[in-house]
């Protein structure tokens, strides 16, 4: 049974991740660990769990969630796997940064291609490649139909979906990612959002009030209902 350690790095309190199953291999999500103490942090707990990172997996490029990666990339030699559609997003970091005072994350690493139905094996997990453009251009999900585990990014979360006011995001897009292709999966599917608490496929299918009218119930045809009568016409 696959593990997963969450951490909640930087000012946007994002998650970056750590997922193995026996050990030591492990996959790492998301290193967007900011500050000297949150580096420190991330890599005292893979070195105190005898873990060793096989890959990284980028659900985006967006600031917030790559602070950590060349970082990451010089220390173990591992490939990052990213979007190509995501290189429009270190443009918009860097706008982004200016504005709030940050650091501009090093995105001087070199990156393998994450393509819609991809599977990327790591750490004994088989990652299917889910492409979920919106919140991003090239933002994506990996999802290990066996464990039934999925990482969404900011794609989908726990009573929420991604934001869409960013530049280079779509609302439209996003919809569409997350009704065609994420909502029809298994619900038992426990999936880990880039911010905020784990949820399931079934959970936000019944209950996420952005994906309505998808989780209205339906009614149950009644033939020997009276017949509603609209404006007294039937």
């Amino acid at each position: 049974m696959a593990q997963i350690k969450q951490f909640s790095f930087n000012i946007f309190q994002e998650r970056a991740m750590l997922a193995w199953k026996e050990g030591p291999a492990c996959v790492v999500i998301d290193p967007g660990f900011y500050s000297p103490e949150e580096e420190r942090e991330f890599f005292a707990f893979i070195e105190e769990n005898g873990l060793k990172p096989e890959a990284v997996l980028l659900t985006h490029a967006h600031f917030d969630h790559i602070f950590g990666v060349k970082k990451v990339q010089e220390r173990f030699g591992i490939p990052v796997y990213m979007d190509p559609e995501e290189e429009p997003s270190f443009i918009y970091n860097r706008e982004m940064i200016g504005r709030l005072g940050l650091s501009v994350p090093d995105t001087d690493f070199s990156y393998t291609p994450a393509r819609e139905g991809q599977t990327i094996a790591a750490a004994g997990f088989s990652f299917e490649v889910i492409s979920t453009p919106g919140h991003a251009p090239g933002a994506v999900c990996y999802l290990d139909r066996e464990e039934k585990l999925m990482f969404t990014g900011d794609t989908l979360f726990a009573g929420t979906i991604g934001r869409t006011d960013l530049l280079n995001s779509d609302y439209d897009q996003e919809i569409l990612s997350i009704m065609n292709k994420l909502i029809v999966l298994d619900p038992d599917i426990r999936f880990y959002p880039g911010h905020g608490p784990s949820s399931t496929i079934g959970h936000e299918r019944t209950n996420n009030p952005f994906l309505e009218p998808f989780n209205e119930p339906e009614e149950t045809f009644d033939p020997d209902a009276e017949p509603v009568m609209i404006n007294g016409l039937d």
